[in-house]
């Protein structure tokens, strides 16, 4: 049965779309989450882009963690829309898991698979993605194979040249996680398990997952938050170093001194609402509105 194509999540009359930004990587427009009568979420919208450092800081509740969430559709939207490369994720006929393998995304409780070695938790995704895209391509030779039988000589489909094998994937997607490992220092934890690592080397490990994908974008969700104190500067020491690379990220974060020195640009989030964003400076130096001006009073 065909699907609506509709956005799927929208429970009443839906905001209009507006002209979509071409530049814009990310695009969120009048972004609503409920949760019966809580509203968690109030017509939020932002765009981002190619290179930004998205730092949304505020107090616990404030909607953070569920914007971010939202993102990527880990959370249904009530309402609104959000678009990523100009595709609307709120669409039933955006296959959501293919724009998922570009945008990375980094939990506070890291998700590792206990059972799986290192090299197996970072390799799963891309191994299964490429193992997909073999059989799809398989599968169309397979079938225009059959279809040339009735077509005429100037009408034939050409078969669609295969140029790996399962082996070749697997072998590409280990050694591309052995150099992420590497680039962390933790190559010589390739064969272990999560639970014998620290916090701060199963939240690094997390992040290599993420990239081992080739992600346009990074989704971090308060990525220190669950770590002991001494383990936090080895995580943020990784993400400066993709900032500084140009990775593209959003990051939910209660540390403001990285919020400050890595951010192109901070959110204030009370609410469920964006009540003041700005560059660091701005945001951190000279706030305008009362509610920031009582929050930061509080962290710094």
């Amino acid at each position: 049965m065909k699907r609506n194509k509709k956005p799927r999540y929208i429970t009443h009359k839906p905001t209009p779309v507006e002209p979509l930004d071409p530049d814009a990587l990310i695009e969120v427009q009048h972004l609503s989450k409920r949760y019966g009568e809580l509203q968690v979420l109030n017509d939020v919208s932002d765009k981002i882009y190619q290179g930004d450092k998205i730092a949304i800081i505020g107090p616990s509740g404030s909607g953070k963690s569920t914007f971010l969430r939202c993102l990527n559709m880990l959370e249904d939207p009530t309402d609104g829309y959000v678009f990523f490369e100009g595709n609307n994720l709120c669409d039933l006929n955006v296959d959501i898991n293919v724009q998922r393998r570009r945008m990375g995304m980094v939990f506070q409780q890291f998700n590792l698979f206990g059972n799986m070695s290192v090299l197996k938790n970072i390799t799963l995704a891309p191994v299964h993605v490429g193992l997909q895209e073999l059989k799809r391509a398989k599968r169309e030779n397979l079938k225009n194979k059959f279809l040339n039988l009735f077509r005429g000589k100037d009408s034939k489909m050409p078969a669609q040249h295969v140029q790996t094998t399962k082996k070749q994937i697997i072998s590409d997607a280990q050694e591309n996680a052995l150099r992420l490992l590497k680039r962390i220092g933790l190559e010589s934890k390739a064969n272990a398990y999560p639970s014998t690592l620290s916090g701060g080397q199963r939240q690094r490990i997390a992040i290599v997952r993420a990239l081992a994908m080739n992600p346009k974008v990074m989704l971090f969700d308060e990525p220190t938050s669950a770590l002991d104190p001494e383990m936090v500067g080895e995580v943020l020491q990784l993400i400066k170093e993709l900032a500084t690379e140009g990775m593209t990220m959003v990051i939910v974060t209660h540390e403001m001194g990285f919020a400050r020195e890595v951010a192109t640009r901070v959110l204030f989030m009370d609410g469920g609402k964006i009540v003041e964003q700005g560059a660091p400076e701005k945001v951190f130096g000279a706030p305008e509105n009362d509610r920031l001006k009582d929050f930061l009073s509080k962290v710094l």
